[in-house]
């Protein structure tokens, strides 16, 4: 993981708090005392370039993605899925603008007005920043505050008792409403550890195939409009143990759904959950730019560049997955409920803090350590000692949205 950011020591830390988490949770196994592997880690947090289905590629960023010149400096656009796209070009007055026909659009406007006029618009734009700007900025400073992961106890609930050993989490059920990377990585962690993980989207918004694949090992995946059967969707919610989102502060509560008492309620954000960015949507890549690290490891000093991985979604999601594992860990012990949650912008903040930077870093080098499921390939897990997941990612919405048979505490 070649950056001038100490990439692989981020990767190193998150992935070792899952393991300091698992041992605390009574696990036992080669997971706890293996050693890391930098390989696999660089493998693992790299995915998206080993990726292969039937031979095919990930197809990585959309035409309307990525960093574009604005009138007076750069801006980072996220348009991968159909829904952002349309919203960008609407902020633009295009229709169906092409890479080039975009360009010429932001390329006239102000950085700083593009970005809040997405903001308000639900478009997916921020504007580049070096890194002095972000920390003194007012999302800056929101996001250098607290710790790597949150957790806030709440009311007293039933004890859930863990089996420790090398599956710590049988029996566990949880509730995975996330897409992308982080809460999807998160959510795979925790399926590793024994977990029973469903993964529920709504019908009318498709996940990206490779996407799904690449981060959907071990869990079962189920569509369910959790608007039109909300009664279904609370249901689910009432029988599992942890549910995990990526929605923005109170999008959960906006649906309808009730937190049932005891649930572990854990959370992943872009910008966090405090100061003037806490409801704007957010990606690892806008996270890079807004906060300096696309400066940092741009390679001629004017055009942005980025890390060569998505590595603040990858380490935030072993991270929210740390923060499960201890809060199920604390309610065997004390019987409280725990909301867990974590930030891909305080995950960056570590990353600026950390010492080692190396500007004259070699180019990056495609890592190694595949597993293979007939036709398709993808990175070995990050975890020590676990040579593959329990299964390969079940195909996106091939399940019943339903609970496996298995006791829950």
């Amino acid at each position: 993981m070649a950056a001038t950011l100490p990439v692989l020591q981020l990767a190193t830390m998150s992935v070792e708090a899952v393991r300091t988490a698992v041992i605390d949770a009574g696990g036992t196994g080669p997971l706890t005392a293996a050693p890391l592997e930098p390989e696999r880690l660089a493998a693992s947090f790299g995915s998206d370039r080993l990726f292969r289905d039937d031979g095919e590629p990930a197809e990585g960023f959309a035409p309307l993605s990525g960093f574009f010149e604005a009138g007076d400096g750069w801006v980072r656009t996220h348009a991968n899925y159909p829904h952002h796209a349309q919203r960008l070009a609407a902020l633009l007055d295009l229709a169906d603008p092409d890479r080039a026909t975009l360009a010429a659009a932001l390329g006239r406007r102000s950085a700083a007005d593009l970005e809040d006029a997405a903001a308000r618009r639900g478009a997916v734009l921020v504007r580049v920043r070096d890194e002095t700007e972000w920390r003194t900025s007012e999302p800056g400073r929101a996001a250098d505050s607290g710790p790597l992961i949150r957790m806030q106890v709440r009311e007293q609930a039933r004890p859930l008792a863990l089996p420790g050993g090398p599956l710590p989490l049988t029996g566990v059920r949880v509730l995975d409403l996330t897409r992308v990377l982080a809460g999807p990585v998160a959510t795979r962690t925790l399926a590793l550890l024994g977990a029973d993980v469903l993964r529920i989207d709504p019908p009318a918004l498709p996940e990206i195939t490779w996407q799904h694949l690449d981060t959907g090992q071990g869990k079962r995946s189920a569509l369910l409009d959790l608007r039109a059967d909300l009664r279904a969707g609370q249901r689910l919610l009432d029988d599992a143990d942890v549910l995990v989102t990526g929605y923005r502060p109170s999008a959960l509560e906006s649906l309808g759904l009730q937190r049932p008492e005891g649930l572990v309620h854990a959370r992943i954000s872009a910008w966090g959950d405090g100061g003037p960015w806490a409801l704007r949507r957010g990606f690892d890549s806008l996270v890079q730019a807004a906060s300096g690290i696309a400066m940092i490891e741009s390679a001629d000093g004017a055009a942005p560049g980025r890390l060569p991985a998505q590595a603040l979604d990858h380490a935030s999601g072993y991270l929210l997955a740390a923060g499960v594992v201890d809060a199920l860990a604390a309610r065997a012990r004390d019987g409280h409920a725990r909301e867990v949650s974590v930030a891909l912008a305080r995950t960056a903040t570590w990353l600026l803090d950390a010492p080692g930077r190396a500007p004259d870093h070699p180019a990056a080098a495609t890592p190694g350590s595949t597993v293979r499921h007939g036709a398709r390939v993808t990175a070995a897990p990050a975890l020590p000692g676990v040579d593959d997941y329990p299964e390969p990612a079940h195909d996106w919405g091939s399940d019943a949205p339903a609970w496996l048979d298995q006791p829950n505490g």
